[in-house]
């Protein structure tokens, strides 16, 4: 692509193709060049969605680099969440923590994960629902899928947890229905082992902004189940080990 990027006209596009439950292909859009441009476009896309929630998911980039996203809709499940569902819409369950004290921008020595443990104030059991406005979600520009807030397509907070599930979650037995199928029984799993290692990379991140990681954030933390395509509307239900959340995926 030749012509100047418009991290405006990015952030439209991908606000009217969501709007409409759409995907196009990484080819029809003019890429953001690097991390900056594709941030610029993502809070632009966060304000035409008029995303006010304190709530981010966090991951890395194929090159190692940490990136957020805001969480949007939020609903807390105690308040009977129902997440709009379209073709494609993608289920994973998760672990989120709220901080309870900020985590300032640092330089010299990193934040370690003992520091960041400390920060957490609550952890939770969630849920988060992701579908992409661009057909195949960051496989081919990952800066676009940072464009367009990581995929996440929504998030329900369950309830809360035991703090010392961060170290323990790994191998908790975890099953999930959708309508009454079973859509996962096995193991809890996060990619990285430690469901707490993107949030230790990102405290650790020099370019975040002064903004990020203040008490009071609830950061969800990766998937333990893997990305599960939800074929229709209907209900899910998670049991981790003895803790259960309940909600509602229907019709856009």
């Amino acid at each position: 692509m030749t012509e100047t990027f418009d991290p405006r006209a990015l952030a439209a596009g991908l606000h009217s193709l969501r709007q409409a439950g759409r995907q196009e292909a990484t080819d029809t859009f003019a890429l953001p060049a690097d991390l900056h441009q594709a941030m610029e476009a993502q809070d632009l896309l966060a304000a035409a969605d008029s995303i006010s929630s304190n709530a981010w998911k966090v991951t890395v980039s194929p090159q190692g680099q940490a990136v957020t996203a805001p969480l949007h809709p939020y609903a807390e499940a105690v308040s009977g969440a129902d997440i709009p569902w379209y073709p494609g819409l993608k289920f994973e369950t998760e672990i989120a923590v709220r901080l309870g004290s900020d985590l300032p921008v640092r330089t010299g020595v990193p934040y370690s994960r003992t520091e960041v443990v400390e920060a957490i104030s609550a952890v939770y059991l969630g849920a988060e629902l992701l579908i992409s406005a661009v057909k195949e979600s960051g496989s081919v520009s990952f800066l676009l899928f940072v464009a367009d807030r990581l995929g996440n397509s929504g998030y329900v907070l369950g309830p809360k947890l035991e703090k010392s599930v961060v170290d323990t979650v790994g191998g908790t037995p975890l099953k999930v229905t959708h309508v009454g199928r079973t859509i996962y029984d096995g193991p809890a799993q996060h990619p990285k082992g430690d469901v707490l290692t993107w949030l230790v990379d990102y405290a650790n991140d020099g370019l975040r902004p002064e903004t990020s990681l203040k008490a009071g954030a609830l950061i969800t933390t990766g998937t333990l189940s893997g990305a599960i395509e939800l074929t229709e509307p209907g209900e899910i239900d998670i049991e981790l080990g003895n803790s259960r959340l309940s909600f509602s995926v229907s019709k856009g």
